[in-house]
């Protein structure tokens, strides 16, 4: 309860100094004395801390939790009450689990999701959401309790999250070292090893090896160990090595970006050891060798040659160079303060704006329309947020437009007929080879010249169709994929 008054303070006195401070989403449970309620029983069956809490002052709890509901409700424009609690709860445990899910796709483009969740017992145990990654520790834990407590946040979800992170504020390290030597069984002398992250200067001097390593690879191919010079790099053989050598860079920087507790110092090894805009430019330039790579698996290597092994068992993990942070909504915002702002006071350019663009996985399908787009703008142009999104959508149509029209020159097809052959793969996501039998017959061909036809129309069409497909898979595109039917 205390917790609870504390963020909603300090929260409303951010948001009165700084209009466009965002507020966390705060949501709080704990169950209400129970007072004979079966379902509320039911739900305190396992959590003796908050029926021993309940037996002190229950009219204050009641009236704490209520407050909290109404908030909630204000928010999230529910009607919840503490009459009906485990409807509430059930509430909060989706809009955690909500957390899977992109803004963009949601209804209410995220803010139907809750950042804090403040427990007493409650979602300690028997509660499984992969996108819960912190758990702040005030309370004596010990034994299974400990360790089902800390489990909350160890479902790994991918490469960005590779364990969980606790903040322990009262000081456990004995009950810590008791818990997983007990749940380790015959390992108990490796228990630490076992459960435990390595400290942050072993990461750090990982990270060291791993861009020294990326360092010498480069110097071996007679290449300085800068971004632009990747293009340089001569056969997918050892484009392959630079992608598993950045690959590992990037991992450990991931695993240093959850430490909360990097001292300056150690922040400054880790600078200069890969300074952020090398680092950026790295990731950018991964992304683009990642893709033309990735494109070749499982082709054949020219006209009915083999596969290339280096790059047909290649991993790429793209998930590594998504943020979490980093989103459309916040591109669209930050182009649109790039657009505002006066050009003697820049706060970001158009090449780091650019860089942050291409650095991410998320934007890959977009990322040569984002870049343009943004390439096309004046600086100072004072365009709103609305403004950059319908100018976005309308360049990438027109984009989209030409590159039909190219396409349908190129084959001989007219251009209305080749738009709405590819719109109807879309809209169905199944491509159908009745449509394009039809599609190729004013062209009059006999078989064997139009299959011929076909088959060099479809090699420049499935990129494009996979690409605005944007990772959904087409039924049937299959066979053209891999080089033919």
């Amino acid at each position: 309860m205390e917790y609870y008054d504390v963020f909603k303070k300090l929260q409303a006195a951010r948001q009165s100094a700084d209009p466009e401070v965002v507020p966390l989403k705060i949501a709080a449970v704990f169950s209400p004395p129970a007072e004979g309620n079966k379902d509320v029983q039911q739900i305190q069956e396992d959590l003796p801390q908050e029926k021993e809490d309940n037996r002190h002052d229950p009219e204050g709890k009641k009236k704490a939790l209520k407050t909290i509901i109404t908030d909630y409700n204000k928010r999230y424009g529910t009607n919840h009450s503490i009459n009906n609690f485990d409807l509430y709860y059930q509430d909060v445990q989706q809009r955690i689990k909500d957390q899977q899910f992109p803004n963009r796709d949601l209804p209410r483009k995220g803010e139907e999701k809750i950042d804090v969740t403040i427990v007493v017992d409650m979602l300690l145990t028997g509660f499984d959401a992969k996108f819960l990654n912190t758990l702040y520790a005030d309370k004596n834990l010990k034994h299974h309790g400990l360790i089902q407590a800390f489990s909350r946040t160890n479902r790994v979800l991918n490469a960005t999250k590779p364990y969980g992170h606790i903040l322990d504020f009262r000081d456990q390290q004995e009950n810590v070292d008791g818990a997983i030597a007990m749940f380790s069984g015959a390992q108990s002398d490796r228990a630490r090893e076992i459960w435990l992250v390595d400290k942050a200067p072993v990461v750090i001097d990982s990270f060291r090896k791993s861009v020294a390593d990326l360092r010498e690879f480069m110097k071996s191919h007679g290449l300085e160990a800068k971004p632009d010079q990747v293009n340089n790099l001569k056969g997918d053989d050892a484009r392959a090595q630079f992608i598993n050598r950045f690959k590992e860079v990037q991992r450990l920087q991931t695993q240093l970006d959850q430490y909360t507790d990097l001292t300056d110092e150690q922040c400054g090894q880790i600078e200069q050891t890969l300074q952020k805009d090398d680092l950026r430019a790295f990731r950018g330039v991964y992304l683009e060798t990642a893709q033309r790579l990735k494109e070749q698996q499982g082709k054949p290597d020219g006209a009915g040659g083999p596969t290339i092994p280096e790059v047909d068992q290649l991993d790429f993990e793209f998930v590594l160079f998504a943020s979490a942070v980093i989103d459309y909504d916040y591109i669209m915002k930050l182009i649109a303060k790039y657009s505002g702002q006066d050009p003697k006071k820049v706060k970001i350019s158009r090449e780091q704006l650019i860089s942050l663009i291409q650095s991410d996985a998320k934007f890959l399908d977009e990322r040569e329309e984002i870049t343009e787009y943004v390439r096309s703008l004046t600086e100072g142009e004072g365009l709103d947020e609305a403004a950059i999104r319908i100018g976005y959508e309308q360049f990438k149509t027109a984009k989209q437009a030409q590159e039909i029209e190219n396409l349908a020159q190129a084959h001989g097809l007219e251009p209305e007929a080749l738009a709405t052959f590819v719109d109807s793969i879309l809209q169905r996501m199944i491509f159908d080879g009745e449509q394009l039998t039809d599609l190729m017959a004013p062209l009059d061909l006999g078989w064997r010249e139009r299959r011929e036809r076909e088959l060099a129309l479809m090699a420049d069409l499935v990129p494009l169709l996979i690409k605005r497909a944007h990772g959904r898979e087409i039924s049937g595109l299959n066979a053209y994929e891999r080089g033919g039917a």
